[in-house]
Order: structure tokens, then C-alpha cells, then sequence
């Protein structure tokens, strides 16, 4: 087996920078900020139901600072799309389960033929600083009739080496009393909406926030900065990854003089690995493992099923990178990450 010295010092080098990470707990704003050498990273952030159906990470920074996740609808910003409001920060659920949709639920009118699930923030049950952050949350699925579907244990691991941030969460679902069925759809399941500058370049026209959050129709798209592109693990690009299986998928993109990178990595323990990946030009960056119809055009059917307490579990990797992360690299992150 060929060895190969440069690989082997940048792995090395990121290990022996590894930057202190440490909380900020605000119970008032329910949320928890997470700091990296004393530079705000990201935040779990776990509002009332009235404000989000869901707990995210929101926002998340590059190790420069650079916001990474769209503003819009909490904190809007100057030439945002202002689609999909269900899509906030980073999170983790799902289109329907046993029939209630937990994917697209907020708080614009709802669909009145649909049942929308919600998910809360019932706890935080560990949080410790150091070389490594964890947290680690509780959470309760909720149906459209308010009724615990399901139990989640959520931690998250997070570390800084430096121009590097990564984000380790390991989410276990839960069944109670009853079966629950994860139906194979489209929409789901780990996810993250990206700044617009990290969008793929598009033509179309779209309807667009100002820095007040006035909604403005715009006939056709400025693309002035927006230099987003995907790449998989298989050697796919741009928009042609979605609905394409791989074991990670990056964006890569510059902001200003930043060049970027946001990876997910797949975990072999995961059901449906490697995951299809639901990426979209337009920011939504996800994979969804238990959605495999609509991704091979009715080839393969899921429908994952929990029979009453069975549970699940899901790990992911998220790497975000001040550079644009080569294969070699990202191959090796996947196979360590692959041994935890």
C-alpha cells in the first residue's frame, strides 16, 4: 500500500490545531450557542412551535465567520429566495410518517388537505466543552392530533482545527405503542438550506427578499456571486446529483474571497447507505435515505417500518471547509467516520 506523506501531515496538522469548543446557554432565547475558539460557530436553537416546528442549528458560520445557512424567514437578508419557509439552518425529519408530514410544516398557511406533525425540544441532557462540544438533546415527535409518536435522542459532536468546523450527529427515533411507518416520499431527511451565494447559478425567475423582508417578483435571476456547485462521492456534479446514491456530497462555492466547502458524510450503520441525495440548485442541500421510489423511478421501495419500541439511528458528518476539500481527503474522513 502506496503512503502517502502529504494526506498523512494535512490529517495530522488538523488533528494537533484542534480549537477549544464551548456553549453559551440562554434559556430565555431557547437556544444554546456554540462557540469555536471563542468565535460563534452555530446555535441549537429550540423555539415555541408558534415561531418553528422544529429545533435546527441555525445559523452556521465558516471558521472565518461566513454565514452559511439562508436568513429567511427568522433573519432575513438581502436578495434571498423566499420559498419553502420550512427550510431553516440544519435539521433532521421527515415527509410522512404514519401519515402526518413533519418535513413541510411552518408557520405560512397551511395546506388544509394536509396533517402536519411537529417536533419539540423537550430537554438538554448533556453539554460539555473542550477539545470536542457535545450536546446532547431530547425531543418528542408530535402528530397532527398531538399525539408522541416518536421519542428522539439527538447529540451532536462538534470540533475545530483550523480553517475547518465539523458537526457529528447521531439521532435515535423511538417507537412507542404503536408501529410507525416512515412512507417512501420524496421529502426528507437530514438537510440544510444554504446562503444564496452557495446556490447553483440559475435563470429562472423567483420571488426575492429585500434587507426588510419585502417580498419582490424578479423576471429573471442576477447570478452575480453565486457560485455554488455540487460534487459527490461517485464524481457527480452539479444538479445532476439529485437522486444519485453516494456516501458524501459537497457544495463547494466562494464568498467573496472565501472559498468554501460543506460536506455531508453517510454512515455505513445508516439505513438506505449510501443515501440518495434530495440536493437542489436552489439551496437545499439533503439526504434522505428512506425516500428511494421517486430517486430510482419506482425501482426500489422502502417503506421503513418501527414496530412498537424498536428504534433507529442515524449518524451523519457534517465538514465545512475555508477551501475547497479534495476527494482524497473527504474518502479518508468517510472512512474514519465510517469506523465510529
Amino acid at each position: 500500500m502506496r503512503f502517502n506523506i502529504a494526506l498523512f501531515f494535512i490529517l495530522f496538522s488538523l488533528e494537533i490545531q484542534a480549537q477549544k469548543v464551548s456553549f453559551i446557554q440562554n434559556e430565555k432565547a431557547k437556544k444554546v450557542e456554540i462557540l469555536v475558539d471563542n468565535q460563534p460557530f452555530t446555535a441549537y436553537f429550540y423555539p415555541d412551535a408558534s415561531v418553528l416546528k422544529k429545533p435546527v442549528l441555525y445559523p452556521i458560520r465558516s471558521s472565518q465567520g461566513t454565514l452559511l445557512t439562508r436568513g429567511w424567514p427568522l433573519d432575513p437578508r438581502a436578495g434571498e429566495r423566499v420559498d419553502h419557509p420550512h427550510h431553516v439552518g440544519m435539521w433532521l425529519n421527515y415527509e410522512d410518517v404514519n401519515g402526518d408530514d413533519f418535513w413541510n410544516n411552518s408557520n405560512t398557511p397551511p395546506n388544509p388537505k394536509a396533517s402536519y406533525g411537529t417536533i419539540i425540544h423537550t430537554g438538554i441532557q448533556k453539554i460539555k466543552g473542550g477539545k470536542q462540544g457535545i450536546l446532547a438533546v431530547t425531543a418528542d415527535w408530535m402528530s397532527s392530533k398531538n399525539a408522541k409518536v416518536l421519542e428522539e435522542t439527538t447529540t451532536y459532536v462538534f470540533a475545530g482545527s483550523g480553517n475547518q468546523r465539523t458537526i457529528e450527529r447521531t439521532t435515535r427515533l423511538k417507537a412507542l405503542g404503536e408501529k410507525v411507518v416512515f412512507k417512501d416520499v420524496k421529502d426528507g431527511m437530514i438537510a440544510m438550506r444554504l446562503t444564496r451565494e452557495l446556490e447553483i447559478p440559475s435563470t429562472k425567475p423567483d420571488i426575492f427578499t429585500d434587507a426588510s423582508g419585502v417580498a419582490t417578483a424578479v423576471p429573471k435571476m442576477d447570478n452575480t456571486g453565486i457560485t455554488g456547485n455540487y460534487h459527490s462521492s461517485n464524481g457527480i456534479d452539479g444538479e445532476k446529483v439529485w437522486g444519485t446514491r453516494g456516501n458524501w456530497m459537497s457544495i463547494n462555492g466562494k464568498i467573496q474571497d472565501e472559498d468554501l466547502s460543506i460536506t455531508i458524510i453517510d454512515h455505513p450503520k445508516n439505513v438506505g447507505y449510501p443515501t440518495y441525495w434530495h440536493a437542489r440548485g436552489y439551496g437545499l442541500f439533503s439526504a434522505n435515505p428512506l425516500g428511494q421510489s421517486v430517486f430510482s423511478n419506482g425501482k426500489e421501495v422502502l417503506n421503513f417500518t418501527l414496530n412498537p419500541n424498536q428504534s433507529v439511528t442515524f449518524k451523519y458528518k457534517i465538514v465545512i471547509a475555508s477551501e475547497k476539500m479534495t476527494d482524497e481527503v473527504l474518502n479518508k474522513m468517510a472512512v474514519d467516520f465510517a469506523k465510529k
